[in-house]
């Protein structure tokens, strides 16, 4: 076990305690770090306190605890992967203009910060090798593949050659999963080809050996429920996107959801914890 990876353990369980949440470790883990199996997924990081898809809003999620961490992956020109959430640089930089046609020097040169506050002035993209960096072990790591086989086929290979094969997962559609596992077939996968219908998301999800399958907006009641528990009979783990209140995040653990992205993981921390009392024995 890495040196640097008890403390963080330590702490984790204590903040799923705190929550009220038992530290149920994933058991098929044959790696030393092993991973939660429930807890708060944080969307593009804490992008609510921090620029979305950054460092900065890592390393705060990192801080807070959370089980698993989102990001998005795309290439550069010269066919480097970053972070970055859209397609182009105009929203989240003082860029301009389709992300594919820059370099990663030239994107490396835009202010990826001073858009949400000019107290993170001179935050960079980060390639996908810098954000995996600064997150530590016993944290899933699920990174969105925006733009298809070939930057999934990247994507894996990092992965790979970083050792996260475990503890990293490309949310893709089938074709790029199909590529990803090209690469590095034991690449974990959580199928985003969502059907015309939940029937048909959940039918491909199992058809394709997927690892995760994250249901969208799916309305919070019985019926998810019953999903829920047809994909767990089948070792599935169950993301949802997603929540903004604390009361919604507990339904959804409760109807059997593993991980719900949120935008405001230090928000909805803080709500679940001042009714945590009510679910310790």
């Amino acid at each position: 076990m890495e040196r640097s990876f008890l403390p963080f353990l330590l702490k984790f369980s204590l903040g799923l305690m705190i929550l009220g949440t038992a530290p149920v470790w994933a058991q098929e883990s044959t790696h030393d770090e092993r991973l939660p199996s429930r807890g708060l997924c944080a969307h593009r990081g804490a992008m609510v306190l921090y620029p979305e898809n950054t460092l900065p809003a890592f390393r705060a999620a990192v801080r807070l605890g959370v089980a698993m961490i989102e990001m998005d992956a795309r290439m550069t020109r010269d066919s480097v992967i970053v972070i970055l959430h859209d397609a182009t640089l105009d929203r989240t930089t003082d860029g301009s203009g389709p992300l594919r046609t820059h370099t990663l020097a030239e994107i490396k040169r835009l202010d990826a910060g001073s858009w949400k506050d000019p107290a993170f002035a001179g935050t960079r993209i980060p390639t996908l090798e810098e954000a995996l960096a600064v997150i530590p072990a016993g944290i899933w790591i699920n990174v969105h593949v925006k733009e298809g086989s070939e930057v999934s086929r990247r994507v894996a290979r990092i992965i790979a050659r970083s050792g996260r094969l475990h503890q990293a997962f490309i949310a893709c559609d089938t074709a790029a999963a199909h590529a990803a596992r090209e690469v590095s077939p034991e690449m974990l996968i959580c199928n985003m080809e969502r059907q015309t219908s939940t029937r048909d998301y959940v039918e491909l999800t199992l058809q394709t050996h997927s690892d995760f399958i994250q249901f969208f907006r799916t309305p919070p009641g019985d019926s998810l429920a019953s999903w829920c528990r047809q994909l767990k009979e089948r070792g599935i783990r169950i993301n949802y996107y997603r929540a903004d209140d604390a009361p919604t995040v507990r339904k959804l653990w409760d109807l059997g959801v593993d991980f719900v992205l949120v935008n405001d993981p230090a928000a909805i921390m803080k709500a679940l914890r001042k009714t945590a009392s009510a679910d310790i024995p």
